[in-house]
């Protein structure tokens, strides 16, 4: 297993310090703001150790309402909303300096049969016949600087479509949609609720990147900048997020110096498994 994947599992096995009251932290190599998708996986980790096993996530919705500062810890507190027959409701609050920071409302249900229907799977090339990450940046930052990039990831990523910072450089590859394939760098244990908060960690790694990939702009670019401020994710099937995942994405609307993206996630098969949206803050400098 990748090192960086051991990290990322410690940092989403939280403290318990209370009933409904858990703590939690970021790597210590983090020298900015806490990574959203970090914040999102431990708050569903939090709320997910609150409900029965056979109650699995089918959606939540999330606020980033302060950068998170990775040299504290971050305090989760689970409100039990609701109990009911079939659903089940909770409310996460992520605290830092005596003040929230971020906001998870999940709903969990027992498994029930009824119509069924999906949106097809996009096509994609194959992940294997994909370069890898450190192929696709070597090119752009020198061995050194994509090896350094991709060691830090737990997920191996695959892009079949343009890279923004390739698109940063030539215009012409500017496009409204992503697509890539990933898989956490490893084998996993069989708890549903560990994959879950994986692709909850994992979906905020490239979608607001579609929108930036739009406009041929890029993190880093100097011109740049964003955060995230809500997101979305329901959760239609079970998978696994150590099997092959494609990720397709597209933009359906920025303005107001925001970005709308939003996702489907296809198992190798084709399933639909996941549906995303978030909205973030984008500014450029004139």
């Amino acid at each position: 297993m990748k090192e960086s994947l051991k990290s990322l599992l410690d940092l989403l096995d939280l403290e318990q310090i209370e009933n409904d009251i858990f703590r939690g932290r970021s790597p210590e190599d983090r020298q900015q703001r806490v990574f959203g998708g970090q914040v999102a996986g431990q708050a569903l980790v939090a709320a997910g150790r609150t409900v029965p096993v056979n109650r699995p996530v089918h959606s939540l919705h999330a606020y980033f309402i302060r950068p998170g500062d990775p040299l504290v810890p971050l305090v989760y507190t689970v409100d039990r909303v609701r109990d009911g027959r079939s659903f089940t409701t909770r409310r996460v609050v992520a605290i830092q300096h005596g003040k929230a920071i971020f906001t998870l409302s999940a709903s969990f249900q027992i498994a029930e049969d009824g119509p069924h229907h999906q949106a097809p799977m996009p096509d994609a090339p194959a992940p294997e016949t994909l370069p890898t990450a450190l192929e696709r940046l070597t090119p752009l930052f020198g061995e050194a600087g994509a090896r350094a990039f991709t060691e830090q990831r737990p997920f191996d990523v695959r892009h079949a479509t343009p890279l923004t910072w390739e698109a940063a450089k030539d215009p012409s590859l500017a496009t409204p949609e992503t697509r890539v394939w990933l898989k956490v760098d490893g084998e996993l244990p069989d708890d549903p609720l560990l994959h879950v908060c994986l692709m909850t960690y994992a979906s905020d790694m490239t979608l607001l990147d579609t929108v930036l990939l739009n406009h041929g702009l890029a993190w880093g670019d100097k011109r740049t900048m964003g955060a995230s401020l809500d997101h979305a994710m329901w959760f239609h099937r079970p998978f696994r997020a150590d099997d092959w995942l494609l990720y397709s994405q597209d933009t359906p609307f920025a303005g107001g110096a925001r970005g709308l993206a939003r996702g489907q996630v296809f198992t190798h098969g084709g399933e639909l498994v996941v549906s995303v949206m978030q909205e973030g803050l984008i500014r450029v400098a004139d």
